[in-house]
């Protein structure tokens, strides 16, 4: 009975330390490939953190002018504007608008192999909200996008 006991008390622990940790999460890591798929359709992140940092990889390998990725958060409602936007902005300004409110974080357009980070003040996402990430290269958010749920 006590040998019982102790295992739900340290299962608990283990637990709510786990719990803890995605509480106060401050950093959103997504991989995208040549198959213009990411690797997670939800991420989950604190507005508490005072800055929040988004850690892109392309595992692809496939260079960056036929088959760039990056990641770009919004407002789920201003998706679709961001993207056509963006294919005005062109490459040159990784497809995203230069100075567009409506783009809370976005990384650089990258190739196979290469990775991308940004960052941002955790303020910028109110729990509960909703919002998107998503790859701006044209034609690519259409399967690359994915929600960001947002705790306090």
């Amino acid at each position: 009975m006590k040998f019982l006991s102790t295992s739900l008390l340290a299962l608990g622990l283990i637990a709510a330390a786990g719990h803890a940790q995605a509480a106060n999460n401050c950093t959103i890591a997504v991989k995208g490939d040549d198959a213009m798929k990411f690797d997670v359709k939800e991420v989950s992140v604190s507005a508490s953190c005072p800055t929040i940092t988004i850690q892109f990889a392309h595992t692809g390998k496939m260079p960056a002018a036929a088959m760039g990725h990056n990641v770009v958060i919004s407002a789920t409602k201003d998706l679709d504007g961001v993207v056509r936007d963006g294919v005005k902005a062109g490459l040159p300004n990784n497809y995203v608008p230069k100075g567009d409110a409506r783009v809370i974080a976005a990384t650089k357009i990258v190739g196979g192999g290469e990775k991308a980070t940004a960052t941002f003040p955790g303020k910028k996402l109110t729990a509960g909200g909703d919002y998107s990430f998503y790859c701006s290269f044209p034609g690519h958010s259409m399967l690359m996008k994915g929600k960001v749920v947002v705790t306090k």
